[in-house]
């Protein structure tokens, strides 16, 4: 076994092989019920990093020319997070566990962050398996627990058939892709609101957003060959009109069953006002509409978020498993 260091563009050959592992270790390790990534998530991550970061793809190379595990690091390029990275696959194929192809691939990992003059990484593992062992093992501890929590679409529907009514000044809009002009500062500036969201004791620092972050985040996930929509509340207010709360849901391979919400943001001007409920619920019917094989919504929440959990309850999201944003630090 070798661990080789993939091209930024690497061939069909190696994509499939990275797909091979990635989607053998989730069936493997995860419920039947969490669908796995396909084969254009995993090509379109290893073909096209997110914006303003770089991304280093290992795999460790069986004598056949197969893949036995794969890793991914992102190297975080803003000032304030150069001494820390994310590790957003470590992944081993069932058949080749046992055998030290993760411990060589962490090892492989460690030295790229290393020479890099990165201090301290993080990743997310799910909590009470053979994933949490392992990242204990190697120094990593939960600074962040968090849980993944699934919406049935058409069950929620059916139990909040009508969008809650907004107080005077306020209106539901949606789109699909990259913001609109006239909405890309107003959606920066709620993105910027995240900065108060729970986040343990993770070393990483809140990056800033403006109209270029805001448009290249959505412009890679249709790089990507996934789909993203977002709906807002707008706030009309002498005669300027502001982002109040909005949500991201995305697809990463449009044949998805299950969509993944990304950001939920209420500014923190406009809080109190139901605007997280509403917002949710205006994208439930939003994704029915654009995308009628989307049968769930999946999304992650702090355990100590309690906002966004009573959110979730409200619209009938329930509780699918444990994990956590884990983390160690690093010494040359």
């Amino acid at each position: 076994m070798t661990v080789i260091r993939l091209p930024v563009a690497p061939a069909d050959r190696s994509v499939d092989a990275w797909h091979e592992v990635v989607r053998a270790a989730h069936t493997h390790d995860l419920p039947a019920t969490v669908p796995p990534p396909g084969r254009v998530e995993s090509a379109g991550k290893l073909r096209h990093p997110t914006p303003r970061n770089r991304a280093v793809h290992l795999a460790a190379v069986a004598d056949d020319g197969s893949y036995d595990g794969v890793a991914t690091l992102v190297l975080f390029d803003d000032d304030a997070n150069r001494h820390t990275a994310f590790l957003d696959v470590l992944a081993v194929h069932p058949h080749a566990r046992d055998r030290g192809t993760g411990a060589a691939l962490w090892a492989a990992a460690r030295a790229e962050l290393t020479g890099d003059g990165r201090t301290s990484v993080s990743t997310v593992v799910e909590r009470g398996g053979r994933g949490e062992a392992f990242a204990r093992g190697l120094g990593f501890e939960n600074v962040l627990p968090l849980a993944w929590y699934v919406q049935n679409v058409s069950d929620a529907l059916a139990a909040r058939p009508a969008e809650p009514a907004l107080p005077g000044g306020y209106a539901c809009a949606h789109w699909t892709g990259v913001v609109p002009d006239t909405l890309a500062d107003a959606l920066a500036e709620a993105h910027d609101a995240m900065r108060d969201a729970p986040s343990g004791d993770m070393d990483l620092a809140p990056r800033a957003w403006d109209a270029a972050r805001v448009r290249a985040s959505a412009r890679v996930v249709e790089d990507r060959g996934g789909v993203i929509l977002t709906s807002a509340v707008l706030h009309r207010a002498n005669g300027a009109e502001t982002v109040a709360a909005y949500t991201e849901l995305v697809l990463r391979d449009p044949a998805d069953t299950r969509a993944l919400q990304y950001d939920t943001v209420v500014v923190p001007a406009h809080r109190g006002r139901g605007l997280g409920t509403a917002v949710k619920r205006h994208m439930m019917g939003v994704v029915a509409a654009a995308c009628p094989g989307v049968r769930e919504i999946g999304t992650t929440v702090a355990d100590d978020n309690g906002p966004m959990l009573a959110v979730n309850e409200r619209l009938g999201y329930r509780r699918e498993r444990t994990a956590g944003y884990f983390q160690t630090t690093l010494q040359g």
